[in-house]
């Protein structure tokens, strides 16, 4: 299968779920070769837009995910990544999911989750 890498200047967005509780816990981006490394790894590894760069997840942290299964949908533009979360958490403000803020019908931000790390002591006060 040939993913569309086209559409978003060689980008497919990958949302990554815990496989066993079906939580969604965050969403990056691939190029071709960050897809390749994540298949030939078992790793998720990612492409930095901000860095220009890959980044496999857990290279600092220890947080890493690994791959049970990829899903990809219609339009062969978009993966769905299944995973076994390795950590207490995937986000680098020290939640288990990135998706810790529900918006209000006001648009109001509330917490709806507690960290589950301290991500000064795992990425260093100035890293975030």
């Amino acid at each position: 299968m040939h993913l569309d890498f086209k559409k978003l200047d060689g980008l497919v967005p990958a949302v990554i779920q815990d496989a066993g509780s079906g939580e969604v816990l965050m969403l990056g981006f691939m190029n071709a070769e960050a897809y390749a490394a994540t298949q030939a790894s078992g790793e998720v590894t990612f492409f930095s837009r901000s860095r220009n760069k890959l980044w496999r997840k857990g290279e600092q942290s220890g947080h890493v995910l690994r791959v049970r299964e990829i899903r990809v949908d219609c339009d062969v533009d978009a993966l769905l990544i299944r995973v076994d979360a390795l950590g207490p958490g995937v986000c680098h403000e020290g939640y288990r999911s990135c998706f810790f803020r529900q918006v209000s019908p006001a648009g109001e931000a509330k917490l709806v989750a507690e960290r589950t790390f301290d991500p000064d002591a795992v990425y260093g006060k100035d890293a975030r």
